[in-house]
């Protein structure tokens, strides 16, 4: 194991709430639609023209909107978001147990990068204070497919100069655990055992996140 390539919501921290808010927002005001609670696991992983792709199949409006439209759309949920992130985001949002893992595999001498589908991962990165802490952060708007396919992993594990094989990707949706194995990657997930089963290793919390658990998960898929 020579680097690990993380996503970011869910397994970094946690701006689930901030992305559902913004969405109901948008939701309410355009379509006079109320997204129910439950809807927002739907909405998890994917890339922000899916989920608005999402939102209008839930509220049967798919051929109402064009292209353009959608993406217009989706430029002004982001602002809410950004919104949200800027003034409620701070260093107390860092899952239990990640600043840890971060140190530790720095003193393990790994290469650290972020393949998140959120184009704000800087961004949430900073005010997090750990922005930093990775080597790189791959860019979603570069590559052509994004989560269940494989490219945000591998522009990730590119980013950090590894071959796929050579890290551990860690994940907290059932695409993103797609993606990484796609990728050629070890997958530890994050979540419920069950829902996540694709994944080599699943823990409840990213509390039990570790140096040592993630290595001897690469070598045990590796032996």
């Amino acid at each position: 194991m020579k680097g690990v390539v993380f996503d970011l919501d869910g397994v970094i921290t946690d701006t689930a709430k901030f992305h559902f808010e913004a969405w109901s927002q948008l939701a309410k005001e355009k379509f006079d639609l109320t997204l129910p609670a439950e809807f927002e696991s739907k909405l998890k992983g994917i890339s922000r023209i899916e989920s608005l792709e999402r939102i209008l199949e839930f509220g049967n409006l798919s051929d109402k909107y064009t292209s353009d439209q959608v993406a217009e759309m989706a430029n002004e949920k982001n602002t809410y978001y950004v919104a949200a992130i800027d003034s409620q985001l701070t260093e107390n949002d860092i899952l239990p147990g990640v600043k840890r893992l971060l140190d530790e595999l720095k003193e393990h001498g790994m290469k650290l990068a972020i393949a998140s589908a959120s184009k704000n991962a800087p961004h949430i990165l900073e005010k997090l204070g750990i922005i930093d802490e990775f080597d790189a952060i791959a860019d979603p708007a570069k590559v052509a497919k994004g989560k269940p396919a494989p490219d945000i992993f591998i522009a990730g594990a590119e980013a950090i100069n590894l071959d796929p094989k050579d890290c551990v990707g860690v994940e907290d949706a059932v695409a993103g655990v797609a993606a990484i194995k796609s990728a050629g990657m070890v997958a530890v997930a994050v979540g419920d055992k069950d829902e996540l089963s694709q994944a080599d290793e699943v823990v409840p919390s990213t509390q039990d996140f570790s140096y040592e658990l993630f290595n001897q998960v690469w070598n045990k898929v590796n032996k």
